[in-house]
Formats: C-alpha cells, structure tokens, sequence
C-alpha cells in the first residue's frame, strides 16, 4: 500500500528532470524524463516507505539523517535539486499540496514568537558550539546572505562587500547613531563603528554570540563605540539616526510584523534611515518547510513581499528602495556547506554523525531552494520622510 502511494507521488512529482529510486524490495523504479540524467537513491525499509507517502517534507531529511535513505555517489545536491525543482511553485502532486496548504492555514500560530518563545527559538539554533560556525562561516562570523559582486569572489570578500553595501544604503556618517538588531556576532556592528564612525547598539538574544560580540569589541578597543545587549527589539526605547537589521526578520513571526515594523518607526529619528535584509519569497505565502522548523529555526519563517509590505504601509514608513538579491544565497551557501564538509570528522566529534548529516543536509537543501525553488533576498530600505535618501541610486556607486 504505501510502496504504491509513494510511487504514485513520485510519477507525479517528477516532471522536469529524472530520479532513479531502489526500493527496499531491491527494485528500481526510474521517474521523470525517460533520457535524463538522474541522481539514484535507495530506501532500506518499509517504514521509511511510510514515513515519506505521509508526510515527505519532514520524513525525506528524517531519512537521510537516519541513513534510511542513501544517496548513491553521495549525489546530495543533485538528488535535492530533482526533488526542489519538481516541488516548487503551484501544482504540487497530490497529498503533497493538501498538506502545504493545511499547513499554510496555521502559518500565523506557529509563529507566535513572544518574548518567552523567541527567546528559547533563538538558543534552538544560535547557542550551539560556538566551534560549529567557525568551521563553515568567514573570518568575520557573517551568517547572512553575502553580496557577489564576482562570482568568484571568496566568501570574505562577499561578506566584506555586502557589509559595505549596507553602509552605502544607510548613509552612515561619522558620529551616527545605529541600532543593530540580531547583531549576531558583531562583525556588522563592528565595521560600522571602525570603518565609518558610527556608535553602534547591538541587540542579540543569543547568549553565544552576546559573548563573542562583547570580547570582540574589547578586543578592537571598540567598547566605547559598540555596546551590545541581550534585549529583545521590543524592549528598545532610545532614538537612532539609523536601523539595520540582517538575517533576523526571519524570526519576528507573522502576528508580530506590524509591532516589529512599529518599533523601527519608532526607534528612527525624524530623518532616520532604516535597513531591514531578509530572506523572502517572490511567491504568494507558504508555510514553513516542517523539516527546517523541527531541526533548524523553530517558529522561523520566510515571508513574502505581500505580507511585509502591509505592516510596513500601517507603520507609517516610506519604502524608499527595495533591492532583490537572486542567487546570492545559493553562493553563499556552497561555500559554507564545502567549508563544514571539510570540517566534518571534527563536527562528529563536536556532535555525533547525525547532526552531521542534519546540518549537510539543511546547507544543500538551503543552497537547492534558493537555485531552483522560490526564496532570495530582500533588501527594504525605510525612512521616515520622503526626501531621507537621495532619489536616485547613483549614491551607492560612488
């Protein structure tokens, strides 16, 4: 029975491309395209069969965790990107879209992030093995999206040129006051404060980095211009020249837009100048792949420009600029998933094999969506007044 529903799942789903899949029978079943080539799985048990005709989206990263399923020639980003561009957009083959659409009807409750609940999803992710993220991510500890100028630029450059675009996009000027909000592990903050002469307010509600952020800063003799603080953005009172946030709207959850977008309006002075980069969706709302929010960012979500655009409109704040970065993540992304691959008998040591194949599988499944599925980068920049930024681009050229 569930042997025929998957298989029946599979001849649907495969419309573009091919896949070879071994079932635990020892049989073969080619889908898609008859004279494409195709990556080859094998599925070693019955209860994996039911696992993945159920619920596909959760068990198939289950599976590869669990070694049930096996990926022949270790072919993880060919057979993610079949399954990914087959998956993606309107039609999805049968159970398949029931279930997303029974899942986007409960996407605002699954992201009620109170102060409680934001708190604890943040440690979930950013509290792990501070050793975990030095293996993957530039010297500067960016974990956002970087900004390829040149494709082969190196991961440092990219994050070293996304870090300059944003401060091109904020105007910053020597004595500004900046509120940071997600600040990570500081390297934004850091720049700003060395490299343009801002003051910079941190605001993390990761222990991990708070402490990272805090002896960076002492480290570059910057605590007089950077403080950082473990606070929620809701908690902020003072007033700034200038907002950014990066790699952080991601958690705010979809009941909170209009008090988060609120709290900016209401933390920017009268000509203040607001930078908010998220990853995004260019297609109408769609709930959060179960797999990511059980194993990566519980009570994360990525939102669409029709749900942003709403709350930024209520608060009273002008869109001044809204740039789409395409493809930049994926870049970004190889490159962190070859470093950690590189560093791998070191992660099983840190964790175990699982987590291993966990944490591969969420950086070959990001890199694969943001290729062939329907997620980039937007960048909004907001202000208060009409005339807060020049009125056209040229600036962020010179």
């Amino acid at each position: 029975m569930w042997t025929g529903m998957l298989d029946a799942m599979l001849r649907r789903l495969m419309r573009r491309g091919a896949l070879v899949v071994t079932m635990p029978d020892g049989r073969a079943r080619r889908y898609g395209e008859p004279s494409a080539a195709a990556p080859h799985v094998r599925i070693t048990d019955e209860a994996t069969i039911r696992r993945l005709a159920l619920n596909p989206e959760l068990a198939l990263g289950e599976a590869y965790m669990d070694g049930t399923l096996v990926i022949e020639e270790d072919d993880l980003h060919g057979f993610l990107a079949a399954v990914i561009r087959n998956s993606s957009g309107p039609g999805q083959a049968g159970w398949l879209g029931l279930r997303r659409a029974a899942a986007g009807s409960v996407r605002r409750l699954r992201s009620l992030n109170n102060r409680l609940r934001a708190q604890r999803n943040v440690a979930h992710h950013y509290d792990l093995t501070p050793a975990l993220y030095r293996m993957f991510l530039d010297e500067d500890q960016q974990y956002s999206c970087a900004y390829f100028r040149d494709p082969s630029a190196t991961l440092e450059q990219a994050q070293a040129d996304k870090k300059r675009h944003i401060a091109r996009k904020l105007l910053i000027e020597p004595g500004m006051r900046v509120l940071d909000i997600g600040s990570g592990w500081g390297g934004l903050a850091l720049t700003l404060a060395r490299d343009f002469g801002a003051r910079v307010t941190g605001i993390t509600l990761s222990r991990e980095q708070l402490a990272a952020a805090q002896a960076r800063a002492a480290e570059a003799g910057l605590s007089d211009r950077v403080e950082f603080r473990l606070q929620d953005y809701r908690e902020v009172s003072e007033v700034f020249d200038r907002v950014v946030s990066v790699g952080m709207f991601e958690h705010v959850g979809l009941p909170n837009y209009g008090t988060y977008f609120r709290a900016v309006r209401d933390r920017l002075t009268e000509d203040g100048v607001a930078l908010i980069h998220t990853i995004g969706s260019p297609s109408p709302p769609m709930p959060t792949n179960p797999w990511i929010r059980k194993y990566i960012f519980p009570g994360g979500y990525i939102p669409s420009l029709s749900e942003i655009m709403p709350a930024v409109e209520r608060a009273g704040l002008w869109l001044a600029d809204c740039e789409c970065w395409r493809l930049h993540y994926a870049m970004t992304l190889r490159h962190w998933h070859d470093r950690f691959m590189a560093h791998r008998e070191e992660a099983e040591r840190l964790h175990d094999a699982r987590f291993v194949r966990m944490w591969r599988f969420y950086l070959a499944g990001s890199e694969q969506t943001f290729r062939f599925g329907r997620q980039l980068v937007f960048q909004l920049q907001l202000s208060r007044r009409v005339d807060a930024v020049p009125i056209t681009r040229d600036y962020l050229c010179a």
